[in-house]
């Protein structure tokens, strides 16, 4: 239920009540992104805020899985945001867009559309060191972005402990200023109410039940105007009038404070920091009158992404394949008007009219004649529009930004043949609705690969590709790209000769086969000479050769040797291609056990990022997987990582991952390139060459 300090406007006095309709501000609707870390109460909030400005009766609940932000049966089942949520909805006269963003490191390419096109990002979080990795990861994307941001810091009914050590601690996750905008009102170690600095007014919360205005007196005045000073000067760094204010101990007015705090704001020179608890609705109140006054529009965010205002534009945030609506493209009107039939260019370059123009409610979508610049709307049929695209009637160059690299894959096959098509084109879909999920054909081990984020990342996507496209699939680790050589060089005949009336076939060549350098590849070199093999054949048995490359004497591709023709002869009738690729497949099989094999393993060069306190736990598992490390150094402009660099075998990368989250509080992560392939012996070698026999 909204509380008293809800139905007042922060510049009025405290008896003095807002209209109950204030008229809309110019700029359009505001579009808010809803961040944080994983399990700090982004949803719930989302449900507090819907229900505080009437979208829906009472909020839902995320762990009874009737929260509007967790509608898939996935969600629900893993009790976690999966997906992108967005729902329009009015406050004060204003229109507001606000997106649900997941806080999984897994799933937060979510959001990456989102904050492209958001006019603001409030990041809900907590005083829990254990997530301050993650609010770190969170804080520095949006710093990047310069998206304007403020902290919500939920669970105060929860907290413990000093706010101001809470505060420090927090600090620590941003380069930017944090500026406390309220202190909690504690009461037997319960936090019962609030504080606002800038309005200096005393709230009390009352369950279920409206906020209650209360004195500012007794010990609560002395730590008001202690944490009000405070907040006064951090705003005098940018602000020669309200310093020399301070200095001669003037009550600086209460609109040149406001305007400070909206303007330090959106320029991103500070990050406000409100306090309460979204499960209660508590604070819910003054975080949106603190987004209704000082939150940018539009505009800002068309100076700040660079674009014109000139013609419609949109940004698309977030793509989905519906059962029955077909494709539907999430997206921020930017500029200008956009209505149905609408001819739209994404970044493909190719013209889409929208079938329908959509608004997101909490009740669904619902039809629109035409929407204007800061809405948020699905435009349907777009077939050419990916997320991330900016479209417009006419082509608006700007390139995407990359997803990230992916860090686990998984092999798919389908459980039924006939499903292949099917499954084909699900993991298309999948792939376009999320773009840090990627899908590898790999002909030469004939595999499917589904590569992204993470385990839960992989699984959600399995799960997917069940429930919404009737494809069930087997999955197992992808095979690790071993290859083998030889040790010395071996010289063998092979003839094939096949006689059964008519034309035969005769084929007879003497190759030698010869190590090379690491990395040299296959080589093949034509020495014969007379005539021997004629030359119409010499690519024949360099075909032949290559194909019994392919799986050595070991089970593997023979990489790294040369492959010369010596000698040979033929017949006038009876030769052929196909008899001389059979007569050098023949020659090469003999060899190669003779040639002495080897193993060779895929090494990669893996760079990992951690924070500091992790780097120690990392070293020790990169040196039981048989790394080698290179060598670390701090991040690059953050403060507290590390970045280790270390050599790994390909078969120790498959599932690292999962213990370097377990090891970094959640926020590790690497990338790889390959490096080159070094000769595996002994058990290890014998386990893989029986493993590969065995398959």
């Amino acid at each position: 239920m909204p509380g008293k300090e809800d139905t007042m406007d922060h510049r009025a006095s405290p008896h003095e009540a807002a209209p109950s309709r204030a008229r809309p501000r110019a700029g359009g609707a505001r579009a808010i992104a809803l961040v944080g870390p994983f399990q700090s109460g982004k949803s719930t909030l989302f449900e507090a805020i819907m229900a505080h400005t009437g979208a829906i009766a009472r909020p839902g609940s995320v762990e009874a899985g009737t929260s509007l932000a967790d509608a898939s049966p996935e969600a629900r089942a893993h009790h976690m945001s999966l997906d992108l949520t967005v729902a329009t909805t009015r406050y004060l006269g204003d229109s507001y867009g606000f997106i649900d963003c997941p806080g999984s490191v897994e799933f937060a390419q979510e959001a990456r559309g989102a904050l492209e096109a958001a006019d603001l990002a409030v990041v809900v979080c907590e005083a829990d060191p254990r997530k301050l990795p993650q609010l770190q990861l969170i804080l520095r994307d949006l710093e990047a972005r310069g998206l304007p941001h403020l902290l919500f810091l939920n669970k105060i009914d929860k907290a413990e402990g000093d706010l101001h050590a809470a505060l420090g601690l927090l600090q620590r996750a941003s380069t930017v200023p944090l500026l406390l905008r309220q202190i909690p009102i504690w009461r037997d170690g319960i936090a019962v109410g609030f504080v606002d600095l800038a309005l200096e007014r005393a709230y009390v919360y009352r369950e279920h039940a409206a906020s209650q205005v209360v004195p500012l007196e007794g010990d609560l005045l002395p730590l008001e105007r202690k944490a009000r000073f405070s907040l006064l000067e951090k705003l005098a760094d940018h602000d020669d009038a309200l310093l020399e204010q301070l200095l001669d101990d003037i009550e600086p007015p209460r609109d040149l404070v406001f305007d400070d705090l909206a303007e330090e704001l959106r320029q991103g020179a500070a990050c406000p920091v409100l306090i309460g608890s979204a499960a209660h609705g508590h604070g819910v109140g003054r975080l949106l009158k603190a987004l209704r006054h000082e939150a940018p529009d539009v505009a800002a965010t068309r100076a700040r992404l660079g674009v014109p205002a000139d013609a419609p534009l949109a940004c698309v945030v977030k793509t989905l394949h519906t059962t029955h609506g077909g494709k539907v493209s999430l997206a921020r009107v930017l500029a200008g008007e956009i209505a149905e039939g609408a001819p739209l260019i994404g970044g493909q370059g190719v013209a889409d009219r929208v079938a329908g123009v959509l608004e997101p409610g909490c009740g669904g979508l619902e039809k629109r004649r035409v929407a204007v610049a800061g809405d948020l709307v699905a435009l349907t049929r777009l077939e050419h529009a990916a997320t991330g695209d900016f479209i417009a009637p006419r082509p608006t160059p700007r390139p995407a930004a990359p997803p990230p690299a992916p860090v686990l894959a998984l092999c798919l096959a389908a459980h039924e043949r006939k499903d292949d098509v099917k499954l084909g084109l699900a993991l298309a879909r999948l792939a376009e609705e999320d773009p840090s999920l990627v899908v590898e054909h790999d002909a030469e081990r004939g595999e499917i690969r589904l590569a992204g984020q993470g385990e839960m990342h992989l699984r959600v996507a399995v799960e997917r590709l069940a429930a919404r496209f009737g494809v069930t699939v087997a999955t197992r680790p992808p095979r690790v790209g071993y290859c083998e050589t030889i040790r010395r060089p071996v010289t063998r005949r092979g003839r094939h000769k096949k006689q059964s009336g008519g034309h035969g076939q005769f084929g007879d060549v003497v190759l030698e086969i010869s190590p090379l350098p690491r990395g040299a590849g296959v080589r093949f070199v034509d020495a014969s000479t007379g005539g021997v093999v004629p030359r119409q054949y010499v690519g024949a048995v360099e075909e032949g050769a290559r194909e019994a490359l392919r799986q050595g004497a070991l089970g593997f591709p023979v990489v790294d040797v040369e492959v010369k023709l010596l000698d040979g002869s033929h017949h006038s009738v009876d030769s052929s291609d196909q008899a001389f690729r059979a007569a050098a497949r023949l020659a090469i099989a003999e060899a190669l056990p003779e040639a002495a094999p080897v193993l060779l393993e895929p090494v990669h060069e893996v760079v990992v990022s951690v924070p500091g306190e992790a780097a120690a736990r990392v070293n020790a598992l990169i040196a039981a997987r048989r790394g080698q490390m290179l060598g670390f150094e701090p991040r690059p402009g953050w403060d507290g990582w590390e970045t280790l660099r270390a050599l790994l075998p390909e078969a120790e990368i498959g599932d690292l991952i999962v213990e370097l989250r377990s090891a970094s509080a959640g926020v590790g992560s690497f990338v790889r390139r390959f490096d080159h392939l070094q000769e595996l012996a002994g058990r290890e070698a014998e386990s893989v060459v029986a493993a590969a026999r065995a398959a």
